[in-house]
């Protein structure tokens, strides 16, 4: 072969390279990457505590359960973190200010309470959010009932601007399973009236879930395939959204911990709609030393990819 040859085969290959390279350059600048992280952050707000000094009414958080939760959060890395059982908008001010002292700063983002005034639901962004409505109105019978009783925790809503088209965060805590009330043990029939309002209120807004771009998420108080979950991801025929799959580095599932019985349960969910479920990488429990500390639940992380066309991308 001629060296005139080599030259033209030398420069079909550089070529062929630097457009492999520009492909790749291109495929990556025409996805938005976004990691979304729920998390029961366990009482960040005053209440009555045993602690090594003894009983105390309306105590705040330990501060070595603060610090532990802060490098979790650290670490989760997210651009959205929604949670549960925080007290209200001071609070979420507090943890956001310690959070920007060590140098992880999230400007955006609001707290609710609804009929329960001690825990509510937050929302932190380090991008850019939408609309944040909390829908402190609902209200749920439960089966047996004559009477309707307010859903305790509400249901707080998130729009998260996206290129290819916004999407919506719905965050939940459902009724825990400690109740007196004798007609209801574990408060599940309580759990399945909350749920059936969320979905109802979720419908009002998204009449046709297949289309929409939306994640509900939180802390269920209740186990995959339980009624309660039933209850959200379909109605009737219609079908609303579909659990994730999460697991830890090592495989397990679980995600709060009873430590005193030693009872490790799922209670913690993330469902995705149809129109948005395309977009989801892949879906997470941590499960760092940190995490035991922090919290009796372990955070639920969703990281979502999306896919633009030429010209979104270059919008």
């Amino acid at each position: 072969m001629g060296r005139t040859w080599r030259r033209v085969i030398a420069g079909w290959r550089a070529s062929a390279l630097l457009a492999l390279a520009f492909a790749f350059a291109s495929f990556a600048s025409a996805a938005e990457r976004l990691v979304i992280a729920t998390y029961n952050l366990q009482n960040y707000t005053l209440a009555s505590r045993r602690l090594p000094q003894g009983f105390r009414p309306n105590y705040p958080k330990p501060e070595n359960e603060k610090a532990a939760l802060r490098a979790v959060i650290r670490a989760l890395n997210a651009d959205v973190l929604v949670f549960q059982e925080i007290g209200g908008a001071p609070f979420l001010a507090e943890l956001r200010r310690d959070l920007a002292r060590e140098g992880l700063s999230y400007p955006y983002g609001e707290a609710m309470l609804a009929a329960d005034e001690e825990r509510g639901l937050a929302v932190l962004g380090r991008v850019p959010l939408g609309a944040i409505v909390a829908h402190d109105d609902l209200r749920a019978r439960r089966r047996g009932s004559e009477t309707d009783e307010p859903v305790r925790r509400g249901l707080l809503q998130v729009e998260v601007p996206r290129t290819g088209g916004a999407i919506t965060l719905f965050v939940v805590h459902l009724k825990s399973r400690l109740d007196v009330d004798k007609d209801d043990p574990r408060a599940q029939d309580q759990r399945v009236a909350e749920a059936q309002a969320v979905r109802d209120r979720i419908l009002r807004i998204f009449p046709e879930p297949a289309s929409a771009r939306f994640l509900l998420l939180g802390d269920f108080n209740d186990l995959p395939g339980s009624r309660a979950l039933q209850a959200v991801e379909a109605r009737g025929k219609t079908k609303i959204a579909t659990p994730l799959d999460a697991a830890d580095s090592r495989g397990h599932r679980w995600t709060h911990a009873y430590t005193r019985l030693g009872l490790y349960s799922r209670f913690d969910h993330a469902l995705v709609s149809g129109g948005l479920a395309g977009e989801v990488e892949r879906a997470w429990i941590a499960d760092w030393p940190e995490v035991e500390r922090a919290s009796d639940h372990r955070p639920l992380v969703v990281e979502l990819s999306e896919r633009l066309s030429t010209d979104a991308a270059g919008r």
